[in-house]
This record gives C-alpha cells, sequence and structure tokens, in this order.
C-alpha cells in the first residue's frame, strides 16, 4: 500500500512538473513578440527612475505630470532621433553598397604625398612600388568582403518596421512601467526573495545596479559621442555623414571611441586641400574623443566598471542575436551576468595556500586512495 502511494506521488509529480513546463513555455509563446520590447523599457526605465522621481518632486508629487513629462523626453531625446538615425541610414547606405559591390573600387594615388617635406617623394615612390606590385590585386580580393560586410549590416538595419514596433512597445511598456514601477520592483524582489532568500533579493538589486551602468555609463556615453561626431562631419562636409555617425556609436559601444573614423575624415579634409574645415574638425575631434572621460565617470556613480571584451561581446553577440536593439540589451545582459557571478565568487575567500603545496597534497592523496584500493 506504502509503495502504490509512493509510486501514486511520483506520478503526481511528474504530471505536476510537466504542467508547469507547459504553461512556461506557453507564455514564452505568447508574449514573445514583446520580450524585447518590454527588455528596452526595463533598462531604459531603471536607467532614468530617479530623474523621474525628482521631475515627480518638482511638479507637485503628481506622478501623472512627472510620466507625461518623462515620455516627451524619450520622444524628443530618444525614440525620434534614433528612428530618424536609422531611416537615413537605410536611405544613403544603397549608394555605399553600390559603390563597394561595383568593381570600381580603386586604390588611391595619394600625390599629394610629393608636397610632405625630406620623405614625401620616397613615401610617393614607394607607395607605388607596391600598387605596381599587386595591390590592385589586394583590392580586388578585398572587394567581395567589404561588400558582404556593408550588405550585413544594411540588412540588420532594413528591418525598420520591426525597429519602430520596438520603439513603439518600448514606450508603451515605459509608460506603464513609470506608473507602477514601485509595485513591479517591490513584486520582482518578492519573487527572487522566495526563490532564493536574501541572496536572491541581492540579486536582483546587484541587476539594476548594473543595467543602470551600462544604459547611463556606456550606451549614453557612446551615443553623445556619436552624435557630437556626426555633427561635426556634417558641419565640416564630409559626405555619407550619417552613415559614419552610425560607425562611431558602434565603435564608442565597443570602446573604440570616435577617432577611428574622425581622423580619417580629418586626413580627406586636409588631402582635398580644405585646410580650415579640417583644422576645425581637428579641434572638435579632440573635444568628442577626450569627452568619455569626462562623462562615463558621472554617469557610473556606482563604480560598476566593466571588462572591454565583455562590453564587445555584448555589443557583436546582441548585434547578431537581435539585431540593432541588441546593440542595448547585448551590454546589459552581460554586465548582469557578470555582476552576479562576480558576486557569488567573491561570497568565498580567496585561497591563500602557495599552488605547489596544493599540488602536493593532492598528489599524496591521490597516492593513499590508490594504495588503499591496492590493499583492499
Amino acid at each position: 500500500m506504502r509503495k502504490l502511494q509512493q509510486d501514486m506521488d511520483l506520478t503526481q509529480i511528474l504530471f505536476s512538473l510537466m504542467f508547469i513546463l507547459l504553461m512556461i513555455v506557453a507564455c514564452f509563446w505568447v508574449v514573445q513578440p514583446f520580450i524585447l520590447g518590454f527588455a528596452w523599457a526595463a533598462m531604459v526605465v531603471i536607467a532614468t527612475w530617479p530623474l523621474m522621481i525628482k521631475l515627480q518632486a518638482l511638479l507637485w508629487g503628481r506622478r501623472t505630470l512627472a510620466i507625461i513629462a518623462m515620455t516627451l523626453i524619450l520622444l524628443l531625446l530618444f525614440i525620434i532621433p534614433v528612428a530618424l538615425l536609422v531611416n537615413s541610414l537605410i536611405d544613403n547606405t544603397g549608394p555605399v553598397v553600390a559603390w563597394a559591390t561595383s568593381g570600381n573600387l580603386h586604390p588611391p594615388q595619394l600625390t599629394w604625398l610629393n608636397e610632405v617635406p625630406l620623405v614625401g617623394g620616397k613615401l610617393y615612390h614607394s607607395y607605388h612600388l607596391l600598387l605596381d606590385g599587386g595591390g590592385g590585386a589586394v583590392m580586388t580580393k578585398v572587394q567581395p568582403y567589404i561588400g558582404r560586410t556593408t550588405g550585413f549590416f544594411v540588412s540588420q538595419a532594413g528591418h525598420f518596421g520591426r525597429f519602430l514596433l520596438h520603439l513603439g512597445l518600448m514606450l508603451l511598456f515605459s509608460v506603464l512601467l513609470y506608473w507602477r514601477g514601485e509595485q513591479v520592483g517591490d513584486g520582482i524582489r518578492h519573487f527572487a526573495f522566495r526563490l532564493a532568500g536574501r541572496r536572491g533579493d541581492a540579486s536582483v538589486l546587484l541587476a539594476g545596479q548594473a543595467i543602470r551602468a551600462v544604459a547611463l555609463g556606456v550606451v549614453v556615453t557612446a551615443l553623445v559621442q556619436g552624435v557630437l561626431g556626426g555633427i561635426g562631419l556634417a558641419v565640416a562636409g564630409i559626405p555619407y555623414a550619417t552613415l559614419l555617425t552610425v560607425l562611431m556609436i558602434l565603435f564608442c559601444l565597443v570602446q573604440a571611441g570616435p577617432l577611428p573614423v574622425l581622423i580619417p575624415a580629418i586626413i580627406w579634409l586636409y588631402w582635398s586641400g580644405d585646410t580650415t574645415w579640417g583644422t576645425v574638425l581637428l579641434v572638435w575631434s579632440c573635444v568628442v574623443g577626450t569627452l568619455d572621460n569626462v562623462l562615463r565617470p558621472v554617469l557610473i556613480r556606482m563604480g560598476a566598471d566593466l571588462p572591454m571584451i565583455l562590453i564587445l561581446s555584448g555589443v557583436i553577440g546582441g548585434l547578431v542575436a537581435f539585431g540593432m536593439i541588441g546593440l542595448f540589451i547585448g551590454p546589459v545582459v552581460l554586465a548582469v551576468s557578470y555582476r552576479l557571478v562576480s558576486v557569488w565568487v567573491h561570497e568565498a575567500p580567496m585561497p591563500q595556500e602557495d599552488p605547489e603545496d596544493v599540488v602536493e597534497e593532492l598528489a599524496e592523496h591521490e597516492e593513499e586512495v590508490k594504495n588503499t584500493t591496492t590493499t583492499n
């Protein structure tokens, strides 16, 4: 009888587990179209929550007025500029792709090298010796890869309708989270505490810190540097300034800075003889290139310094996995995981024993086990 009861209990547990898993999969299936929009909204709300609380205090404690103000801020400073940027990117990449894949890509002649004092003539002669020795063949081999790389970024930017849909969902979910932010936060903390006790609650708080650190310290800094650099390129008359602005934002997200784009633009201006705008862009590039050293420490107030390889992996992996939205979500996901794993590892003290002693102790233990087995 007892064995029958145990079998019934095991069957009940299995069916209960199967039912719970089925419900979880069904819930994720239903909300799958909204997951990215909600994740983006959660990141934005967590990053800007202190600003919303300050606005609420300034607007006579009215949450409704604060939400309207935050919605307008998101529209004017984030959603509309990003949408226009992506739309302009799509419009301007057609000629670039056609140029990269047309077969008319040839190495430059660099005749201005002759004007460089002392070494200009030698540099020009050496450069053309390199071209005569196969530089054109090298460009012919490189050209298909340039076209594929450009086509990849264009295909990512081409999902404009889906991108606008996620922007709209992000704005809608942001309004809802602003309105019920305290209740949502308490509910998440309650679930985490029920799941893993105090460690689960601490994990949720650390995840919020990591999200704010990445959203403000990495993403906002990259957007500010990229947009300011793009303004400088447009004012200086550089062609395809919008496309180069997006490229600068990508470089800033991977912590390479805007200079890999700005420096060739400055060289091109001097090369074409426009020294005035070249000098203006040079000064502007010095300001934009060093802006992250001032802006990032101000934004990352909690001192959540993240490794560059983590941000690089998050940006590239997020772009491949989720498209353009992954540029923002990828680093956040890796940063949250990094902070949680780091806290879990540091709960235990660092080993203080000498490595050679540890190896010798392990060898002695293995020898004892071997002798015991042989004796038995």
